[in-house]
């Protein structure tokens, strides 16, 4: 049955289905030995040759099995397939046989936390989207101790420079958990991810991030996963992300574990 080809690459592991949108938009595509640059375009694996990039992807739509890899991703990785300065990447750290699975979303290679890996796109798109309602949940450690008025502002939204645009963040959650005479600890919890928007936000309101790390995806957490280690995820944790209810089930119940930690790891500096 014909179906629009960015979901069939989608659905082979190669991309989300906007990534897979902006390979067909670049002619990287071909059908049947024919480029193609049409979103909408429908084919059908079952009769015709698809391609990206040159590599034939029926045979990934034909056997495919969908995995799902939690990675706690250290400082200094790179959250990319390839990249032309050799940098280290987050598929380095997984074995051979998973490196074909694409991150869902980003965390910028300063930025530590955990990251979801997958070659199910129906679900990237999913966890990905504002409009689903799956949250993130970040621990923020920033210079200064910022004015309860400036963090009112971040839980408003700010207004930031994205490509020659002013945009305003949605409204956040954001819970101090800490502080010292130097620097502060916040938990942050976002429903949209602009590319670095909690360092850009906390930079708006004149508190640079000096360290920032993700610790859920929707109810998804693993305090014991290691910075560099993955695990698989289970089969009820893929549903728990795919029933959407997830991000509903977050609020200040990760800031009582947030204490914990700032309290254990000796964050005084």
């Amino acid at each position: 049955m014909p179906e629009r080809l960015q979901k069939l690459i989608a659905e082979a592991g190669l991309a989300s289905r906007r990534h897979a949108e902006e390979m067909i938009t670049a002619g990287v595509v071909t059908v049947n030995g024919q480029v193609v640059k049409e979103l909408g375009t429908k084919a059908d694996p079952a009769h015709d040759h698809i391609k990206v990039r040159g590599r034939l992807i029926n045979p990934l739509l034909l056997n495919r099995e969908k995995i799902y890899v939690l990675l706690n991703k250290p400082r200094g990785v790179l959250t990319s397939l390839a990249d032309p300065e050799n940098r280290p990447l987050v598929v380095d750290l997984l074995p051979p046989a998973l490196r074909r699975l694409h991150p869902v979303g980003r965390l910028d290679m300063n930025t530590e936390g955990l990251l979801l890996l997958t070659n199910d796109g129906e679900l990237t798109n999913l966890v990905a989207s504002a409009r689903s309602g799956i949250a993130k949940i970040y621990e923020a450690k920033v210079k200064g101790v910022p004015p309860e008025d400036a963090i009112e502002r971040l839980r408003r939204g700010v207004t930031l420079e994205e490509d020659g645009r002013r945009i305003r963040t949605a409204p956040a959650q954001v819970n101090k958990v800490s502080e010292t005479r130097t620097n502060a600890w916040y938990e942050v919890v976002l429903k949209e991810g602009r590319n670095q928007q909690i360092r850009r936000m906390f930079d708006a309101v004149g508190h640079s991030v000096l360290k920032l790390r993700r610790v859920a995806i929707g109810s998804l957490r693993d305090e014991r996963l290691a910075p560099g280690k993955w695990r698989m995820l289970s089969a009820s944790e893929v549903a728990q992300l795919k029933s959407g209810k997830i991000g509903k089930r977050i609020g200040n119940a990760g800031s009582v574990a947030a204490k914990k930690r700032a309290a254990g790891h000796g964050r005084k500096s």
